[in-house]
């Protein structure tokens, strides 16, 4: 592993037993929804994947480690993020298995051949609500380097037919999902709603979309994180995610194997 070197305004955080990661502190750092997503992912042996907005490198750097993919490669338009998620490669030793590109994903031009693609994307409009005073917040949370459709296109130009796209989002923006992955030749087939307790609306979905696929989609049951609304206790299915890093026991009888 890399020897650990911090620059002014990052601290370092233990994510689980095996792994570090940098985070600035002024910017986008690790939370619940990119965790979700990685549990979300399903545990393959060989998997060639991509993720589409790399932030820290977190979300690729759980998959990598949980055997949720064997290689990937993270697309990343803010220079210092791109920075950031190879330094938090080489910091894991997952350097070897993570490639880093500093790029707008809606300049990708793939070649059809991924097993997967997943992103944690902008989920606000670029017009919607006050904009943060960090530029890189910006960035991350509303649609200023592409929509929704243009993560949709790109996953679409990568995945090989069968594929898999996967991502967490907003749930009052879930209808402006579906169409864009129909648009894009995915239809969904597993989907999470996230819910902070059941006296609350959902906070996050999980959809996963199959380039190629025909319609038919398997909603979970509804996954609530907290016992309460006080968000002082987890659920005993989040204890299991936390244990775990998987999703699959909410979906019985559809679990599938690939090479």
């Amino acid at each position: 592993m890399e020897e650990l070197h911090l620059l002014p305004g990052e601290r370092l955080d233990n994510i689980n037993e095996n792994l570090r990661l940098i985070q600035k502190t002024d910017g986008l750092t690790f939370g619940t929804d990119a965790y979700l997503l990685a549990a979300f992912l399903r545990t393959v042996s060989q998997t060639e994947a991509a993720e589409l907005g790399g932030g820290t490198g977190v979300l690729s750097l759980l998959a990598l480690s949980r055997q949720k993919a064997s290689r990937t490669v993270v697309w990343e338009i803010q220079p210092e993020f791109a920075d950031l998620c190879r330094r938090n490669a080489a910091l894991n030793g997952l350097a070897h298995r993570m490639d880093v590109v500093c790029g707008d994903v809606r300049e990708i031009r793939g070649e059809q051949k991924l097993d997967l693609v997943y992103a944690n994307p902008p989920y606000m409009k670029g017009s919607c609500g006050k904009e943060n005073t960090v530029s890189a917040m910006n960035i991350a949370r509303r649609e200023v380097h592409g929509s929704i459709a243009d993560f949709c296109g790109a996953a679409d130009r990568l995945l090989k037919h069968g594929g898999t796209f996967s991502l967490v989002y907003r749930p009052d923006r879930f209808a402006d999902l579906v169409c864009a992955l129909r648009e894009n030749h995915m239809e969904v087939k597993r989907v999470v709603f996230v819910y902070p307790s059941l006296a609350n609306r959902p906070c996050l979905v999980l959809a996963e979309a199959k380039k190629g696929a025909a319609s038919g989609m398997v909603l979970a049951p509804p996954l609530c994180i907290y016992t309460d609304a006080g968000k002082k206790t987890y659920t005993p299915e989040m204890d299991r995610i936390y244990e775990t890093c998987s999703m699959e026991f909410l979906f019985p009888g559809t679990e599938r194997n690939r090479k």
